[in-house]
């Protein structure tokens, strides 16, 4: 029997008294993809990116083990919700406009002390200050540096459309307006290399297209390594007891984390190891996270429907933002529909020998998009459910 049908028969016995859909985590799976960020980590703490988790239990079992430290949250409501939660080192990984967060925020001394804010503009320090309604705890600030790679005097641009703060000359400027600023404090710089971190490069069938990003991204490494370090000891000039600096990402953790600059990795996506994370050289996961749909009628030969599965990742549209059907393996969707809302026709041999009511299991593209469909994880061990264990969207959390 191959790993994939040992894997298939080991969820197919787990979940014989549940009905589909249903979503799964493979916790042999999940503790050893954690177990693997450590390693590439080098000994430096890894901060968790709740994005990529969506779920508090599965949250707190990680940061159980020793080398996990932290969460990386995505919004203020969030941020807040994760601190009153009991976890008490949460970074803010991106800028908010929830002036009701801010107000709770400054007003609340234990929440002051557990969050920390992004800031890469002044304006933003602005809206917080206008938000306080008479709050005055010291608000923990993190400034982002860009990570992007400029080529050609600037016209040519890789990596994502974050921070404006490119130079370390910008990312030491709002470190002073910050430090100048009362009820303010400056913390940590944060820098995402998502065109390294983020990227595959060995995409099966495009050896060029790999080359071209492995070519990219080493000089991509080289570039940011060198402006990092001295963002960083620009920031430090301003404020020489800074905490932290974090960098990195579920793709470049081992890079990354030889950065001396560097204290902290972040990383999530990792421990599921969703589809879009197939495609690279620095690591081999094993994917952990999963769903299951139904089969509800047989069309033809070669052919069933399941219910659901149009579950599209974010980013820019593509086959390769669509779940993936996974096992029985040999599964592909008809090109005439795609993944649909309520219906998903599925072709290729294994249909013949799936009945009504059998399951089909998927891999989302990115990782904790998956909890926004479901409001629990049966948490599997070995061939069997040890636990169910609610989500975000399960205890009622919507954040975006």
């Amino acid at each position: 029997m191959t790993a994939r049908a040992s894997d298939r028969a080991r969820y197919e016995q787990a979940t014989a008294h549940l009905d589909a859909p249903l979503a799964i985590v493979d916790l042999d799976a999940f503790d050893a993809n954690a177990d693997d960020l450590l390693r590439r980590a080098g000994g430096k703490p890894v901060r968790v990116a709740s994005k990529s988790v969506r779920c508090r239990a599965l949250l707190e079992r990680v940061l159980a083990r020793d080398g996990f430290e932290g969460v990386m949250s995505f919004t203020l409501a969030e941020s807040l919700w994760l601190a009153r939660s009991g976890f008490d080192d949460v970074l803010l990984a991106y800028p908010s406009a929830d002036r009701s967060g801010y107000a709770e925020l400054a007003a609340d001394p234990k929440l002051a002390a557990s969050v920390t804010v992004m800031v890469d503009d002044p304006a933003q320090l602005d809206l917080i200050d206008a938000a306080r309604a008479g709050g005055r705890e010291v608000v923990r600030v993190c400034l982002e540096l860009d990570t992007s790679l400029k080529l050609l005097g600037g016209r040519v641009r890789v990596g994502a459309r974050r921070s404006p703060l490119h130079s370390p000359a910008q990312v030491a400027e709002v470190a002073r307006a910050v430090a100048r600023r009362p009820g303010f404090e400056v913390v940590g710089v944060m820098a995402y290399e998502g065109h390294v971190a983020g990227v595959g490069d060995a995409v099966a069938g495009r050896p060029l297209r790999s080359r071209a990003v492995r070519l990219m991204q080493a000089a991509a490494r080289r570039e940011l390594a060198a402006r990092r370090a001295a963002a960083v000891r620009a920031v430090r000039e301003v404020v020489p007891g800074l905490e932290f600096v974090n960098g990195g990402g579920t793709g470049s953790v081992q890079y990354t984390a030889d950065e001396e600059a560097v204290t902290e990795i972040a990383a999530g996506s990792g421990l599921y190891v969703p589809r879009l994370f197939d495609n690279y050289t620095s690591f081999t996961g094993r994917p952990s996270a999963l769903f299951a749909l139904p089969v509800v009628r047989r069309p033809g030969v070669g052919v069933v429907t399941v219910l659901g599965g149009g579950y599209p990742a974010s980013g820019a549209a593509g086959t390769d933002r669509l779940p993936v059907p996974c096992l029985p393996a040999g599964l592909r969707y008809d090109p005439q529909e795609g993944a649909g809302e309520v219906q998903t026709p599925l072709l290729g041999p294994p249909a013949d020998d799936l009945l009504i009511g059998d399951k089909v299991w998927f891999r989302h593209a990115k990782a904790g998009e998956l909890c926004e469909r479901f409001d629990a994880l049966r948490l599997v061990e070995g061939d069997t459910v040890t636990e169910t264990v609610p989500t975000y969207r399960g205890e009622g959390m919507t954040f975006l």
